[in-house]
């Protein structure tokens, strides 16, 4: 895959959010860790709950898809800021589907790829490695 200079690489499961931005060139990606961004979990109201596409949900699952939520509305509201240009989202699969959900068209515009499959708590390097082979 190439990479835009400048271009965000979310990496994100049911907990946690991190996000890389690419100092390399368009030949050779050097991604290099952003500041941790804190997340607003969503929470489901009584009155209007979030049904999750699991079964049975439980408290554990709506805290990764609140989060998810979160997630998604705090890179939306950067993408809306002008802050991200560019953006590719790497999510464990079940979290990458929450997401989807939660996409505003700003971030669909600027979304360059997404990859399903969990890499948080991965090296740089591991990560780099993903992007290059997609």
């Amino acid at each position: 895959m190439i990479l835009p200079l400048g271009a965000i690489v979310a990496v994100i499961d049911g907990e946690k959010l991190v996000m890389l931005k690419n100092h390399g060139d368009e030949r050779e990606m050097k991604l290099s860790a952003m500041p941790t961004a804190h997340v607003e979990s969503e929470s489901a109201s009584s009155g209007a709950r979030h049904h999750s596409s699991a079964a049975n949900p439980d408290e554990s699952q709506a805290a990764e898809d609140g989060f998810a939520a979160g997630a998604a509305n705090l890179l939306n509201r950067q993408v809306l800021d002008g802050a991200i240009s560019s953006l590719v989202i790497i999510a464990a699969p079940r979290t990458l589907g929450e997401l989807r959900k939660h996409y505003h068209k700003a971030l669909i515009a600027v979304l360059q790829h997404e990859i399903a499959k969990d890499l948080t708590g991965h090296a740089v390097r591991d990560i780099e490695k993903t992007l290059a082979a997609a």
